[in-house]
């Protein structure tokens, strides 16, 4: 709980200066808002097996020929999840998310994958799981997804890293869909960060091996400890990367900062997983403002 609540005293600060420093800057947000989108489809895809690399991903979402073959179901899978974020960056803010805000994002996800379950909750003897974990009855998902928005919706007064992590949780406990639960349940935590006015998030597929322990923290201790830690750590590094551009510093590479400075790159790569320095993931190389 203390370290929890020492990174959400650290993210309100970072938020202060983030809304001191975007006045009149509003083109470079929406810059940064649109380079994004790749990082995120990339990112969350990877997190589901998808074998697009990040270059590839770019690629199809700016329409230019692959050097390889990629199956039609990874192509629709960049290009709809693109949509989907797109689609929550522009409004998110003007709706409040309810179970037909999740159905239509989950259509627009799934169309041209499977139509045939794209934008409907599991039905009858429609079982799904997750590793060793079997998604509740789907006779329950209805319900389940109700609690879980009267719950998050009732403890405004907690802190948003919170209340997301235990969302998230519940979301991907239940797996009310087929297919699709974990990309959607991502882009939800970035529709709550920006309808309570956070900046978005972006899980990193490096991070793969630690977003499976919190799934396995929840399962059997019911404790969110560790996805409180991701979410945490992912909305500080969201802010050092647009603080960095908004505040005009000069953004070089890690590595190069080590080397100006004399300092240890291991050492500042451990300060940077940590987020206990001002360094941000951009295109999966570690960077920092100067």
């Amino acid at each position: 709980m203390t370290k929890v609540l020492s990174i959400f005293s650290k993210i309100d600060f970072l938020r202060k200066r983030y809304y001191e420093s975007f006045a009149n800057k509003g083109s470079l947000l929406k810059l940064l808002s649109e380079t994004e989108i790749a990082e995120q489809v990339y990112n969350s895809n990877a997190i589901e097996n998808s074998t697009v690399t990040f270059e590839e991903t770019e690629k199809i979402l700016l329409q230019i020929d692959l050097d390889r073959y990629i199956s039609e179901r990874e192509l629709f899978e960049a290009k709809n999840l693109a949509r989907v974020v797109e689609y929550i960056n522009k409004k998110a803010k003007e709706q409040e998310l309810t179970l037909d805000v999740v159905l239509f994002l989950h259509k627009m996800l799934i169309s041209n994958i499977r139509d045939d379950i794209a934008g409907r909750f599991r039905k009858d003897n429609e079982y799904v799981r997750v590793g060793n974990h079997i998604a509740p009855n789907s006779k329950e998902v209805v319900g389940r997804l109700e609690k879980m928005l009267t719950d998050y919706n009732a403890t405004s007064y907690e802190n948003i890293i919170k209340r997301v992590a235990g969302l998230h949780l519940a979301f991907e406990y239940t797996h009310p869909f087929i297919d699709g639960n974990g990309r959607i349940g991502r882009v939800i935590n970035n529709y709550l960060l920006i309808r309570e006015g956070f900046v978005p998030i972006n899980i990193k597929f490096i991070d793969r091996k630690k977003y499976y322990e919190a799934f396995r923290e929840f399962d059997e201790k019911n404790k969110t400890s560790i996805m409180e830690e991701i979410v945490g750590k992912a909305l500080t590094n969201s802010y050092h990367k647009r603080l960095a551009y908004l505040e005009g510093k000069g953004i070089i590479t890690l590595a190069d900062y080590a080397k100006n400075n004399k300092f240890s790159h291991s050492n500042l790569i451990n300060k940077a997983n940590r987020q206990t320095i001002e360094a941000f993931l951009e295109k999966n190389v570690w960077k920092i403002g100067v």
